[in-house]
């Protein structure tokens, strides 16, 4: 089946562009929507980092029950995964079971390897294709996709290389009904959104998942970004950061412009997931329950939008 399909990549990778997902995009992006929301054409989610981050390995398989109780305790949307436990079979048929346990939908995954690097794309598509074919399994409808640090400014030729491979996972996704985004770090938008516009001058019509905490960190103002590209986005993560540039314990917490952001996302009519991925810094100490984090995190994002 994958010679198969590799066949098939090899005469279609390029020029795919958004209008491979041509379609109500907006009616599959709120499929996992469980809870009603004043937010009719976004779901809040959330990512599990703050779990995987003290764990070895950064493995949340041994912490999926409380990731779950804990996204439906604070009133969210939907999970989105990180992308190891879908590498197994088993592990991907006990979220399945946990999905149905909490009535939480799985959103999607974060992926990220190093597509810039030719010869590892054998084996990424193996390993992309193993990881959506389970994503599929759980219900999952997107895939947040970071394509790699070089370690220095990418050249014309890595730039090329990663777009193709890009242009190649799509055809993937979409056989399997999933939308692949552009997800960054701060590689991808330092230096003027040098990578970020190398991938999206190769396909223009990307759809895109920005990190806007990472924006931040990258240089990029978030509010900015949203008016510039916010036609292009399906996706983004959030997170806030205090006024010495370290994360804080909840979204409502610290100085990142939340309100000019959901004012540019209202501008901008973006429809899709809001996803709260919380972070801590080494030596950070919580003051409460990760549960109660998301609590506060998802009613401060909502309470953004009754005006």
């Amino acid at each position: 089946m994958v010679i198969k399909r590799r066949g098939f990549l090899k005469s279609s990778g390029r020029g795919l562009g958004l209008a491979f997902f041509s379609g109500p995009l907006g009616v599959m992006l709120n499929a996992c929507n469980n809870r009603p929301s004043i937010l009719t054409d976004i779901t809040i989610g959330a990512h599990p980092w703050v779990y995987a981050a003290s764990l070895p390995k950064y493995d949340i398989t041994p912490v999926l029950p409380q990731i779950f109780a804990d996204i439906k305790y604070a009133g969210l949307g939907g999970v989105e995964l990180m992308h190891d436990p879908l590498r197994n079979d088993a592990t991907t048929a006990r979220i399945i079971e946990l999905k149905e346990e909490h009535n939480m939908p799985v959103i999607g995954t974060s992926y990220g390897a190093s597509m810039w690097d030719r010869e590892k794309h054998s084996e990424i598509l193996d390993d992309v294709e193993r990881i959506i074919i389970n994503l599929e399994k759980t219900g999952g409808k997107t895939m947040g996709t970071s394509v790699g640090s070089s370690g220095e400014l990418k050249t014309e030729e890595q730039l090329d290389a990663q777009a193709e491979l890009l242009q190649k996972i799509m055809v993937i996704c979409k056989d399997h009904g999933i939308v692949l985004n552009l997800h960054n770090h701060t590689y991808e938008v330092e230096n003027h959104l040098h990578d970020l516009k190398g991938t999206l001058k190769r396909i223009p019509d990307a759809p895109l998942g920005p990190d806007l905490n990472w924006l931040i960190r990258g240089g990029v103002d978030p509010v900015e970004f949203i008016n510039t590209y916010g036609h292009k986005m399906v996706f983004c993560h959030l997170r806030n950061q205090d006024s010495l540039g370290k994360w804080t314990e909840d979204l409502k917490t610290g100085v990142m412009d939340y309100p000019g952001v959901a004012h540019a996302l209202q501008k901008v009519n973006f429809k899709g997931y809001a996803v709260i991925e919380l972070a801590h810094e080494n030596d950070f100490k919580t003051t409460r329950p990760i549960r109660e984090s998301l609590k506060i995190s998802r009613e401060y994002f909502e309470s953004l939008f009754k005006f």
